[in-house]
């Protein structure tokens, strides 16, 4: 497995392992104690963003889309769903890898379009728009 392929399987199995199972203890070992946030929408460090899931429902799912991975950075396309929010979010996470843990992360995060709402027609994430 080439360094961009791990570092590509990193981000994944972080995501899966803080947003869908919720696991912390082992979501701790994917994110260096001394991670940057530079999100908006998340307190600063590990614990800013850990402490956001922990507040988030039950709910809360993330699924990915397109990864592309360089050198020491990884960019994922993906749905963040049942945040409570009116609409998923779609987001594209840009992740910078160091020593074999996250450590710096920004993010564009934008509500997704229906049907209805889509002026091009298109979805946003995946092959079809949302329920």
């Amino acid at each position: 497995m080439t360094g961009a392929e791990a570092n590509k399987a990193l981000v994944l199995e972080a995501f899966d392992t803080l947003f869908n199972r919720r696991d912390y203890a082992a979501a701790a070992r994917f994110w260096s104690p001394r991670y940057i946030q530079h999100s908006a929408h998340i307190a600063p460090g590990r614990d800013g963003l850990f402490e956001l899931i922990r507040a988030a429902p039950a709910g809360l799912r993330y699924e990915h889309g397109l990864i592309l991975a360089g050198d020491d950075h990884v960019m994922v396309h993906g749905r963040f769903s049942g945040s409570g929010r009116p609409a998923a979010w779609i987001a594209v996470d840009i992740l910078r890898i160091e020593d074999g843990v996250l450590a710096e992360h920004w993010d564009v995060l934008q509500d997704e379009a229906t049907r209805a709402t889509s002026v091009s027609g298109l979805p946003m994430f995946g092959a079809a728009f949302p329920d």
